[in-house]
């Protein structure tokens, strides 16, 4: 059964991600030149400056929060690879393959779904009952709904989930323009990157396979922001404290690719909280006293933002309406 979705206000983070080793998150449609880059980093297509996509932040800090939760391996993606996701905004059974179902949880209370969004699946098992109060659309069999019992509980078989919308944003992070100056000035052959030698040697053969990869240099500074659309005040106090614990464990992972041989490692500093609610919002162009832009909190780093997570949720709880 549809559910408007409330907006009782949007929380933003910013802060600064310094990158400790060289980076690369690959930008790919290059051409390979004789002597060129392998592997070329992707560039802001009108300053040609390197930048971290917020996909590929969102992305990774998604597959730490599925570790992190244990979540099932439900849904095939491509390459013979498998992912989480919620095939429903209830909870069932994602059916892979010819194998036994595997138990997921509702997008409406799976704190991956509802934070990082999921599309819904097809060819589920959602409980009988339950079935009929969502109205979900049954498989049918010659003309009889398809139902199995799992656990003693009759499940039927859904045609087609819904899809749940994130409520987390991450923006691109482009360079800070103190970090640009200082790119610029390095002389590397590259414009504001690194070359990065590598040389793969045939454990049998021991034929050379040499290759170019692009790197952010260590000490690169990017601007960092998130946004979450508050949709419930527990909810939205347990998916913030999710996103801090996320960050915290990408300082101790890597970004982008070939984290193994020591790239990617990064960390974040200086930690500014913002809030606005609806009231907020309606008043932006009749109240000159507000200033959106002043932060209610700041934290140095994502040590002193967990520690002070529980400062974090009673001010957003004291903002927020019950």
């Amino acid at each position: 059964m549809l559910q408007p979705r409330p907006l009782i206000g949007k929380f933003r983070l910013q802060s600064t991600l310094v990158v400790k080793t060289g980076l690369h998150i690959g930008g790919g449609g290059e051409n390979l030149d004789i002597g060129g880059l392998d592997k070329p980093v992707v560039r802001d297509p009108l300053t040609q400056y390197p930048y971290l996509p917020g996909s590929s932040i969102k992305g990774k800090l998604r597959s730490i929060l599925e570790r992190f939760y244990n979540k099932p391996l439900n849904r095939a993606g491509s390459r013979d690879t498998y992912r989480y996701e919620s095939d429903d905004w209830v909870d069932g059974y994602s059916q892979v393959d010819s194998g036994d179902p595997i138990a997921y949880q509702g997008a409406r209370t799976c704190p991956i779904s509802r934070l990082f969004g999921s599309t819904g699946g097809s060819n589920f098992w959602v409980e009988s009952n339950l079935r009929r109060q969502e109205e979900l659309e049954a498989v049918e069999s010659q003309r009889r709904v398809v139902t199995r019992e799992i656990d003693g509980v009759e499940y039927t078989q859904i045609k087609r989930g819904r899809n749940h919308p994130a409520r987390l944003i991450i923006r691109d992070c482009h360079l800070q323009e103190e970090s640009a100056k200082k790119l610029q000035r390095v002389d590397t052959r590259l414009y504001m990157t690194e070359w990065k030698f590598e040389n793969g040697i045939d454990r049998v053969t021991a034929a050379a396979n040499p290759r170019q990869i692009e790197r952010v240099p260590a000490d690169s500074r990017f601007e960092f922001e998130l946004v979450y659309t508050v949709e419930d005040v527990q909810q939205g106090v347990e998916d913030l404290q999710n996103i801090a614990v996320a960050l915290s464990i990408l300082e101790d992972d890597a970004l982008g690719g070939h984290g193994s041989r020591g790239y990617g490692k990064v960390e974040f500093c200086n930690f500014r909280c913002f809030w606005r609610d609806l009231s907020q919002y309606r008043r932006v162009t009749t109240d000159e006293a507000i200033n959106f832009r002043l932060p209610f909190l700041e934290f140095e780093d994502t040590a002193a933002l967990l520690a002070g997570f529980g400062q974090l949720s009673r001010q957003i709880q004291g903002e927020l309406p019950e």
